[in-house]
């Protein structure tokens, strides 16, 4: 599959601030990392609140454009923080809605984000790819959650689980140009793990994965021997980083051109002191403690930023 002209690095962000943040029961079942918080619903919302505002202060110091827009109290969202998860935005103009699992992540797909974006500020929508429709048959996908995009060699790398299926997924790769990677990832013990963005990242040069995860030899080996190739050099992560969201980091392009790596202190106080010094290597890096929101919702830095790769209307 030929190169694309998209750049891998997004130079703006979409946020959404919570309002009503707490852990989902409807998302528990599948995501091992959530529910460890102790705290009450209200508690969880005002810390989420609170550390939201921090990741926002942290990237906008590092020269990062963000876009933010508040959830609505009704209906309730507890997981609006993560956008990532039904959206996402394509150098081309065109913009992909995902198939959700849990019935109360399907009421994060706003129309007024869409408009907005274009109506306020200045980017350009030419189709809207909605594939929401493959919830009806049970089959799901969720978003930049379910796909780590290498932009640039439209490869598009999925580990399957009950949030990941083979039916959107080939209707992704069709309509948007992407090969699939897929493979299975499982935890320690033996269960799949819901998301792709905990396993792996791809930046821009650098990517990180848990290749522990990855028991499969033959899908290890294709998954290293697709980032080798599209010319990535790849950490490798323990199970225990792993669990510390350091496979969810994004990397961004800020206002002065520069590499940036986003991700959660734990994250980042997880790795070695080698791993620490190719991401420094790579570009700045920048950290936001975030803690309630890692233990109530099970995801971390990455999956609270969706990237506008749209062009500009002007």
């Amino acid at each position: 599959m030929t190169q694309s002209s998209e750049p891998q690095l997004a130079t703006a962000v979409l946020m959404i601030r919570p309002v009503r943040f707490e852990s989902n029961p409807l998302t528990a079942v599948s995501n091992r990392f959530q529910g460890q918080s102790k705290l009450d619903a209200v508690a969880q919302n005002r810390q989420a609140q609170v550390e939201f505002d921090a990741l926002h202060a942290t990237l906008r110091s590092a020269g990062i454009r963000i876009i933010v827009f508040a959830d609505t109290t009704e209906p309730h969202t507890p997981d609006s923080v993560f956008p990532n998860n039904w959206i996402s935005f394509h150098h081309d103009g065109r913009v992909v809605l995902y198939p959700m699992e849990a019935e109360n992540r399907r009421l994060e797909r706003r129309l007024d984000v869409l408009e907005q974006l274009v109506q306020e500020q200045g980017y350009q929508i030419r189709e809207v790819v909605d594939l929401s429709q493959y919830e009806q048959s049970g089959r799901f996908l969720e978003g930049t959650g379910s796909l780590v995009l290498d932009r640039p060699g439209r490869i598009a790398y999925a580990c399957l689980s009950s949030r990941t299926h083979f039916d959107p997924l080939g209707e992704f790769s069709q309509r948007m140009d992407y090969e699939i990677v897929t493979f299975d990832a499982m935890d320690p013990d033996g269960v799949p793990i819901y998301h792709t963005n905990v396993v792996m990242h791809v930046g821009e040069r650098l990517a990180a994965i848990c290749t522990e995860a990855i028991s499969d030899e033959a899908q290890r080996k294709a998954v290293l021997r697709s980032l080798k190739s599209t010319g990535h050099d790849v950490i490798e992560l323990s199970y225990t980083q792993l669990a510390a969201f350091a496979g969810n980091m994004l990397e961004l392009r800020n206002a002065a051109g520069e590499r940036v790596t986003t991700l959660s202190q734990q994250a980042f106080d997880a790795l070695d002191t080698e791993q620490i010094a190719s991401l420094q290597d790579n570009g700045q890096v920048v950290t936001a403690n975030i803690p309630v929101i890692e233990a109530s919702a099970g995801g971390s830095v990455r999956c609270m930023l969706a990237e506008i790769h749209l062009p500009s209307a002007v």
